[in-house]
């Protein structure tokens, strides 16, 4: 496996990590073990919604039921470790919402319903941002993220922060995924001892284990498709600009977005319905508006009929369980009417890789220090600091790896040399124009696919990951959106399938992807085993 793949879900050589792993031995699994009842098992927002419309729950109810989970087996029983801090002001909010509703006033679909962030994304209240990293740990920051004002214009109650890969996995080259100074490591609810990939590490087996109704995660190249997929959930990674970033850590203003993470593409629509929108601090998101829609009204369980699909190959190397669940998968939406345009092939790939990290380590750098610039009482201001602070303290932060690429992006200069403007030139040209557009354009398709991930690999905190494919650069390197769905398990680790397309075609994905979803009903609950054979 080259080093770019060793680097995901941040950084992804576009067809050169879909490889397959060994197979194991067909033997059964352990035994479940027990774990608590939890009468919100599998709850959607609708469901949610509904029982409190009806009467027969309150916000502040169901808050203490998601609380009450989260003690029973984030922080005790199975110990997923998937939340880093609770909001001291949830049930508060829940009390007032519940108020609201009482007095005949609902702000939306959102209304009550508990979401959890990753801890990356600003919020000026009583929790921390912090990125996973001791360093950024003091005072809040003093203004909400754009993304969090509008959940609670829209009646969602914060309920937390979840856990995350460190600086959103790009510190390291031998990171562990799920791993955090601050947080420590973060379990796969499917096999405890399996990794819930990342960077939106606990936001995925969060949701995945019903902590909460739906979570928001933040993506630059996987880091929502690839903890998603592994997780059993829908994850969403909008086109750069329909969701704002103001208020969240960055790495590259390119390609970070933040969007949803949930057990349903209903659910996961309702959600990107009320973060899409305009924000003055982020110009990236200055015509989001013009693009944001009701995604909820997409809904459409006959919409692949006359759709035409383009399969990526090249991205469809995987673990052969993974590639027979991905053939079925094909003859589910050939079936329901969806031309397949088989094979589809992004030219000139493999020219990405390298201009794709030179991009991020350049605009790390440079978002970095403007982020750093906007928070006080922590004891670091810019990324040279970061660095010096992490090696003072490295009995902390660095006990199991270590901070190359930080490192290396303090090395790059100014967003004016020539290196990066090239670099970007060079994604310009062949991951949208020549790339992404002309496939598209070509084949006339309204999305392709291909397999999000492969099974989830062992947590190895001495080796770092063990990551064997995905397809998330496609979106990544372009800005442009995908959805992956659950697609199946393989020897009880869920796998999932990717629909990509063009910039600002969300809702033609939202569509797709549910009227797949419809036709497959592969998410899986999981079950909390504790390794596999």
């Amino acid at each position: 496996m080259s080093r770019a793949c060793a680097l995901l879900p941040i950084v992804l050589a576009l067809a050169a990590c879909a490889t397959g792993a060994p197979k194991p031995a067909a033997v059964a699994a352990p035994a479940e073990p027990a774990k608590p009842a939890f009468a919100l098992d599998e709850a959607s927002v609708a469901d949610l919604q509904r029982r409190m419309s009806a009467g027969e729950l309150t916000a502040h109810a169901i808050m203490q039921q998601y609380l009450d989970r989260i003690a029973a087996i984030d922080k005790a029983g199975p110990a997923l470790n998937a939340v880093i801090e609770l909001n001291p002001d949830a049930l508060a909010s829940a009390d007032a919402l519940d108020a609201e509703r009482a007095a005949g006033k609902v702000r939306g679909p959102l209304h009550g319903v508990p979401v959890l962030l990753k801890d990356n994304i600003d919020t000026a209240d009583g929790m921390q941002t912090s990125a996973g990293s001791l360093a950024l740990v003091g005072a809040a920051p003093t203004q909400d993220a754009a993304i969090v004002a509008r959940l609670r214009a829209a009646g969602a109650v914060i309920l937390g922060k979840t856990n995350l890969s460190e600086w959103a996995n790009f510190r390291s080259t031998g990171s562990t995924s799920g791993w955090s100074a601050r947080g420590g490591q973060t379990k796969n609810p499917y096999v405890l001892d399996r990794n819930p990939c990342g960077s939106s590490s606990g936001s995925g087996a969060a949701i995945a284990a019903n902590l909460a109704a739906v979570a928001v995660g933040t993506e630059t190249d996987g880091s929502i498709v690839c903890p998603a997929g592994v997780n059993g959930l829908v994850g969403i990674k909008p086109t750069v600009g329909l969701v704002a970033r103001s208020g969240i850590v960055p790495i590259s203003a390119s390609q970070d977005t933040a969007g949803p993470m949930a057990r349903s593409v209903a659910d996961a629509a309702a959600l990107l319905t009320v973060l899409a929108g305009a924000d003055p601090r982020d110009k990236a998101s200055w015509d989001a508006d013009k693009h944001a829609a009701d995604y909820v009204r997409a809904l459409d369980a006959g919409a692949l009929k006359g759709a035409r699909i383009g399969v990526l190959r090249k991205q469809a190397n995987f673990h052969k369980e993974v590639n027979a669940a991905f053939e079925r998968s094909i003859a589910l939406m050939r079936g329901a009417g969806a031309t397949i345009v088989d094979p589809v092939e992004i030219p000139n790939a493999d020219k990405l890789g390298d201009a794709e990290m030179t991009v991020l380590q350049y605009e790390f750098k440079a978002g970095l220090n403007a982020y750093l610039a906007t928070r006080r009482g922590v004891p670091v201001a810019t990324l040279a600091e970061l660095i010096a602070w992490n090696a003072a303290n490295a009995d902390r932060e660095l006990p199991i790896f270590g901070q190359e690429l930080l490192e290396l992006s303090q090395k790059r200069g100014t967003l004016s040399d020539k290196a990066y403007k090239e670099a970007q030139a060079t994604i310009q040209k062949y991951a949208r124009k020549e790339g992404l557009d002309a496939v598209l354009k070509k084949h006339r398709l309204d999305a392709l696919i291909a397999p999000t991930n492969n099974p989830a690999w062992t947590t190895d905190p001495l080796n770092g990951d063990h990551y064997t494919g995905g397809s998330s650069g496609v979106a990544a390197v372009t800005g442009y959106p995908s959805i992956t769905v659950p697609m199946g398990q393989v020897r009880e680790l869920p796998v999932g399938i990717s629909f990509i397309g063009a910039a600002w075609s969300e809702t033609t994905l939202v569509r797709l992807a549910y009227a797949y979803e419809q036709l497959s009903k592969a998410r899986r609950a999981p079950r909390f085993l504790p390794t596999l054979p």
